[in-house]
């Protein structure tokens, strides 16, 4: 009996906040006192509720005392997620008239009106009446005001610690940061400690981050994690680290069923990432397309995550070259993810590839294009370290991974916004040459890490039969210099229709 008691001590119980038990591997430690802090509209009451209300589920006591705001505004709060607070008892210091329950007026004082010592009081009068087994205190900055000292407010903070370690209760203390010279003193005192943030880039949606600082006795998943705050409450993103993923058993290589393959001597490899590099519209997101389209004919599952093009502009331009992919988006056998750079997050972006692949078995992923990718991120070496970890959770699980990405510049000298050959098992070279006053296209494979290649520069076409690769150009020089030029005869050239006169 005695061995089991210590087993549940401070034992992980769910934070009712989705993604926040992965970052503490497991949940908030039973019966001890956590500390939430963040400014003002950061989220701490939603979490707190959260926590709460997950309780209540579960058919436990639960309890949150509030002196900064009222029942009235926790009320607002919920319904506006669409949550009940039926079985979750409220203790509030506030003004009477700020109160939604008039049979309580009689036995409510405004803190401000209170020594320290008799908030405090109420506040552990109110724990002995409901005996709660989740306890929320919002906020510690109204027991710092009328402390007026640091020693004071540590204290009062170490008495209430005390207090519910002393009952086993798993409490959640909330702070404001109204005085953050002291926040060490709290953070030594709690047993762990969860940041959350909030700020404003120069342009798009506000971004949110939640850092878990200490958890004792728990290797923590330390950083910052994106997060939201959205109809249904918090929703934290946690970092991806493809260490955490073990490795899956890989199949037959991933084939378009064009002359692509010739170029790849056979196809894809599973478990590998293909960087597609050109100028604006020299068919990046054609080949892409084949070869989802390839994938979803032999029923394998494709996650398209775009960022430039809408979901009718994809679908009409497949069409157009013959491949039809609506019935597959209808069937769910491809997701059609539409991303707002400048109002999702990275890390977001990541948790929905991330349940895609988990969810639906997905066995192709296509990112076009990390130019808008890269627009989501505020600095280049942070598309570069989570790319890294992207591609590796990706090839771990063994899916194919199409990453797409524009050159600046059309013709003459390009280059690109981030370099990302470096993280990529091959990279296809697409480039535009003038034949015969006519623009057409080129496509070669310049790196294959998994096995042997082409080195030879092909023409290739896009039209409504399809995509189309030619014989290899024997005569054709000055790609990789950015400057493709074409010596040879008409021959060697593919025939293309003749525009209506």
């Amino acid at each position: 009996m005695e061995n089991q008691v210590i087993m549940d001590d401070a034992a992980p119980i769910d934070s009712g906040v989705p993604g926040l038990n992965h970052l503490m591997r497991g949940g908030f430690a039973k019966g001890r006192a956590h500390l939430v802090e963040g400014r003002p509209g950061s989220g701490k009451t939603t979490v707190g509720l959260q926590f709460l209300l997950d309780g209540v589920r579960r058919g436990e006591t639960c309890l949150y005392i509030t002196l900064s705001e009222s029942r009235r505004e926790l009320i607002s709060v919920a319904r506006r997620h669409g949550w009940s607070l039926d079985g979750l008892e409220i203790y509030e210091l506030v003004p009477p008239e700020l109160s939604l329950d008039k049979s309580k007026y009689q036995s409510m004082l405004h803190s401000s009106e209170l020594e320290l010592g008799e908030t405090l009081e109420m506040a552990l009068a109110a724990i002995e009446k409901h005996k709660p087994t989740r306890l929320v205190f919002d906020s510690l900055s109204e027991i710092r005001i009328l402390s007026q000292g640091s020693l004071r407010y540590r204290r009062q903070v170490l008495a209430l610690k005390s207090f519910v370690l002393l009952n086993d209760i798993t409490t959640l203390f909330l702070d404001d940061l109204t005085g953050e010279q002291d926040d060490l003193n709290l953070h030594s005192v709690c047993h762990g400690v969860l940041r959350l943030e909030h700020y404003v880039p120069a342009y798009g949606a506000e971004r949110r981050r939640a850092r878990l600082i200490k958890m004792r006795g728990v290797q923590i998943r330390g950083g910052f994690h994106d997060m939201v705050i959205r109809p249904g409450g918090v929703t934290i993103f946690p970092r991806l680290t493809a260490a955490d993923h073990a490795q899956v058993d890989f199949g037959a290589d991933a084939q378009s069923g064009t002359g692509l393959d010739d170029l790849f001597k056979g196809g894809l490899p599973r478990g590998t990432s293909t960087l597609l590099m050109g100028p604006s519209g020299t068919g990046k997101s054609s080949i892409s397309a084949r070869y989802a389209y390839a994938a979803l004919r032999r029923g394998e599952p494709v996650y398209l995550v775009t960022f430039e093009e809408t979901k009718r502009i994809i679908l009409a331009r497949a069409e157009g070259l013959g491949m039809d992919l609506a019935p597959f988006l209808e069937s769910g056998l491809l997701t059609l993810d539409q991303v707002d750079p400048a109002e999702l997050s990275p890390g977001e972006i990541t948790g929905r590839l991330q349940q895609a692949v988990e969810a639906s078995g997905v066995k192709m992923v296509i990112i076009d294009s990390l130019t808008g990718y890269l627009n989501s991120l505020p600095e280049e070496q942070q598309l570069l370290l989570q790319m890294h970890e992207i591609l590796t959770y990706l090839n771990q699980q063994g899916i194919v991974t199409l990453l797409l990405l524009a050159n600046h510049g059309l013709i003459g000298h390009m280059n690109t916004p981030v370099d990302l050959t470096y993280l990529s098992d091959s990279v296809m070279l697409l480039r535009y040459f003038e034949a015969e006053g006519r623009i057409r296209r080129a496509v070669s494979v310049v790196k294959k890490r998994t096995g042997p290649h082409e080195d030879a520069i092909r023409e290739f076409t896009l039209s409504s039969d399809g995509l189309s690769v030619g014989e290899p150009l024997s005569q054709f020089s000055g790609v990789l210099s950015g400057t493709p030029r074409f010596d040879g005869d008409r021959a060697s050239l593919m025939r293309q229709s003749q525009p209506e006169s």
